[in-house]
């Protein structure tokens, strides 16, 4: 064996090597590159605009996840019915799906600052009203049903303005890496809000700690978006309405790379979206331990998003989408056939991961493929799907498992969704050969002060 030596050159003890410092410091330094090249791309956070923005979406979203768990448990509270419980999911798709499309024009007409900072506003005030009917204990569904619509189509208008807004406040070539950030911290939220939901409802006065706590916690996104610096719309105007929410629709439709990034998304939820079957399955297999289930998905999310500094690399994102879309069906269904636990939470995060890099890619190609006076219109479309995709998911996994049993639904709608998404992905020319260094930036005369304000 040859021995390593010191610096003074002496061999070190028999039968033993020494490292050597230098090949030690290179280890080092080739470990940190790789750490770098595939940690979360955080360089948008050197925007100051954008990390304002992202610290208040990020922390009221913990808050909005307080809410969302803390209404269908006060309204199952108040009627003891499950047909009133699923009433609140269709008071909440109904004007996501509305106010997303026609708020998405909106934000192609005025400044986006403005449209965001108002809806913010409402959805905050919303939120002060659902705590007061609990203090003063009205008890009324039709009442927490109204706030609900009210406060989501806040969400919506609110989503549409502020997706629109990432792309002038940071430089193009950064899109992805922002978007990566945005996904993560929300489901950094989607992990966090329901957890502490499930401490704060048990104890007293629950529900009204759940809405205290989210609006103390909304104040961050009142604070961003007033912190924003004017984002006026930029190229032709049209002025909102039905006739522009159509315009929006055709501009998708006459597109095919836009088109199936809707396409691949809504097939992924429908079909593949395995939430509503969960509480049976749990009950059936798994002695009705639900909760795990129900967060698997974002921590898979959370992980792939921490891990995500090669995302923004990859040039072919309409090929890399269908792989994502394909891989979640593909673990979707493999969950299914779980019978232990940890294994159905395993698959399930590797499903989640999967829809991350799936996300981000559809708002990336969204946010550059459209020009800047569509791209209100834009996430306004992408609001609605992404809304509504799901909800119709849980719709079509709990009518097939009526009929073919839950097992069958939930294993059957990952294959499906695999299938699907690669005969139309791949079949689809321009959107198989989309390469993201090909895009033009759309914004390219807008002011560089008002994309890179740096603090």
């Amino acid at each position: 064996m040859t021995h390593s030596t010191d610096v003074s050159g002496d061999p070190g003890p028999a039968g033993l090597d020494r490292p050597d410092p230098a090949l030690a410091a290179e280890d080092a330094r080739g470990l940190g590159r790789l750490l770098r090249r595939h940690a979360i791309d955080t360089r948008p956070l050197a925007v100051a605009p954008y990390r304002r923005l992202l610290v208040g979406q990020g922390t009221s979203f913990i808050g909005s996840m307080l809410t969302q768990t803390a209404v269908p448990v006060q309204v199952y509270t108040i009627s003891c019915s499950s047909l009133d419980v699923g009433y609140v999911g269709l008071a909440g798709l109904l004007p996501i799906v509305g106010f997303g499309l026609y708020g998405g024009a909106i934000a192609d007409v005025v400044d986006r600052r403005a449209l965001y900072l108002a809806s913010s506003l409402v959805g905050w005030l919303v939120t002060l009203g659902l705590l007061a009917q609990t203090l003063v204990g009205a008890g009324s569904i039709p009442l927490i049903l109204g706030l609900v619509v009210v406060q989501s189509g806040a969400f919506a208008v609110a989503g549409s303005a502020r997706g629109a807004i990432i792309p002038r406040i940071v430089p193009l070539d950064l899109v992805p890496a922002a978007n990566t950030l945005n996904f993560t911290v929300g489901n950094v939220g989607q992990v966090a809000g329901p957890l502490l939901a499930g401490i704060l409802l048990v104890q007293s006065g629950g529900f009204a700690l759940a809405y205290g706590a989210d609006a103390v916690l909304f104040t961050a996104a009142l604070w961003s978006a007033f912190r924003l610096p004017p984002v006026p719309p930029d190229g032709a105007r049209s002025r909102p309405g039905a006739g522009a929410v159509l315009e929006g629709l055709r501009f998708i439709g006459s597109r095919p790379v836009l088109l199936m990034s809707f396409v691949v998304d809504i097939t992924a939820m429908v079909l593949a979206m395995p939430r509503s079957l969960f509480p049976e399955v749990a009950d059936e297999r798994f002695g009705g331990n639900v909760g795990p289930l129900y967060a698997a998905i974002a921590i898979g999310a959370v992980v792939a998003g921490l891990s995500s500094g090669w995302v923004g690399r990859v040039r072919r994102q309409g090929v890399a989408l269908v792989v994502a879309i394909a891989g979640w069906g593909l673990a979707v269904a493999a969950s299914g056939l779980a019978h232990s636990l940890w294994l159905a939470v395993l698959l399930l995060a590797v499903a989640g991961a999967c829809d991350f890099v799936s996300a981000v890619y559809r708002q990336t190609i969204l946010q550059t493929y459209a020009p800047d006076e569509i791209r209100g219109r834009m996430q306004g479309v992408f609001i609605a799907v992404v809304a509504g995709g799901p909800r119709l998911g849980d719709v079509r996994a709990g009518g097939t498992a009526a009929l073919t049993g839950a097992t069958t639904s939930w294993v059957g709608g990952g294959l499906a969704c695999v299938a699907v998404v690669l005969v139309a992905g791949l079949l689809v020319r321009p959107f198989r050969r989309y390469d993201a260094a090909a895009v033009v930036p759309a914004d390219a005369d807008v002011p560089t002060d008002t994309l890179t304000e740096r603090g």
